[in-house]
């Protein structure tokens, strides 16, 4: 019967509501399958030829030799009715009939947390999404978010950075890298989690299928932390399809000035969870994180009193060399040099050319 789920989501993804009342009229995807047009054409007289010459196509197939010949490329396929299937995307409204995976699926029996935020996201919302991805997966929580530019990115990094678990939901197909510029991310992931898409194999980063893509993202996850959002943003949508799915939404707060952090105000206004460091989080959903599974953490005790002035003067907003040395009251050589040396030990980072911030450790 997988072979023929196989087939009803390979060409019916853009028909899912269609493809239901097809189940429901035949009750199994092999029926639907094997039923005469005529008798489709007489139960859904409003379809057009467009439609019935999907079902046409089907004297081209052999669903059990497509199916196999799907696997030989990497790409496994999970029907709803598959027992792998995850748990949590059954539960959700308008769940998808079947999804393709290159990788590995979430564990079932660890928490998930989707990371999302704006594509055009500043170096605060960058360093913010990293720094709580980071965090979250070296503490044993899979990382879910889009793999698209900005904090969605940045998500993942920050999960591979702890050798952590984080997987990327697309609005492709999965064996399409979209956006391109994260290739890097693209292959890293399919060793370190996995891609997932509710979309066949070849299908176009089309416009119209990363709205109905974030449902996955929400559903996959117990929470949703949105970093960097403006008021109007795919990051919302995500937030509200959560709040329908039943799960928790988290955002992070940011200045009332900020046009990328008037989302996030938002939701925290509609009463969304304020998200304000890792650890808060991980206690809000039940995680130990003081269990980092033998990951040692940086001690800032090892820092010596000038590094340490400097490190505390320091904090997620970029600032430039300048002020960080007004700050401190060093001298403008004296701050580059402490800034080279916790840029070492992993404690600073320099976002853009003479613009610092602090690492969490």
């Amino acid at each position: 019967m997988e072979a023929y789920w196989y087939w009803l989501c390979h060409e019916l993804y853009l028909e899912r509501k269609w493809a239901r009342e097809l189940l429901r009229a035949f009750g199994n995807p092999r029926a639907v399958f094997e039923a005469p047009v005529k008798e489709i054409r007489k139960l859904f007289p409003e379809k057009t030829h467009r439609h019935l010459d999907i079902l046409e196509g089907r004297r081209s197939w052999d669903p059990g030799k497509d199916l196999e010949k799907q696997k030989k490329t990497g790409i496994r396929f999970y029907s709803c009715a598959h027992r792998e299937f995850p748990q949590m995307l059954r539960e959700i409204p308008d769940a998808p009939l079947g999804v393709f995976v290159k990788g590995n699926l979430p564990g079932e029996q660890r928490v998930s947390v989707a990371v999302v935020g704006a594509r055009v996201c500043s170096s605060y919302g960058q360093m913010t999404a990293q720094m709580f991805a980071k965090e979250l997966a070296a503490g044993g929580v899979q990382i879910i978010s889009g793999m698209a530019a900005g904090v969605d990115g940045h998500a993942h990094r920050g999960a591979l950075e702890s050798k952590g678990l984080t997987f990327a939901v697309l609005g492709c197909g999965v064996d399409r890298c979209y956006p391109r510029q994260n290739r890097d991310i693209y292959e890293a992931i399919t060793e370190k989690g996995g891609i997932i898409s509710e979309y066949p194999p070849g299908t176009p980063p089309l416009p119209m299928l990363f709205p109905q893509r974030n449902r996955l993202i929400s559903g996959l996850s117990r929470a949703v932390l949105v970093v960097e959002a403006r008021e109007k943003s795919g990051s919302l949508i995500t937030a509200d399809l959560a709040l329908e799915q039943g799960r928790e939404v988290f955002a992070v707060p940011g200045r009332i000035c900020d046009s990328l952090s008037q989302g996030c105000n938002r939701l925290l206004q509609q009463g969304a969870a304020v998200a304000v460091s890792p650890e808060e989080l991980l206690q809000s959903l039940g995680v130990d994180p003081g269990k980092r599974g033998g990951r040692k953490r940086k001690n800032k005790k090892s820092l010596e009193s000038s590094e340490e002035l400097v490190y505390s003067c320091l904090g997620l907003q970029a600032q430039h060399l300048e002020e960080i040395s007004k700050k401190c009251g060093l001298p403008l050589i004296q701050v580059m040099k402490l800034l080279v040396s916790l840029e070492l030990k992993g404690c600073a980072c320099e976002v853009r050319k003479n613009y610092y911030s602090r690492v969490h450790v």
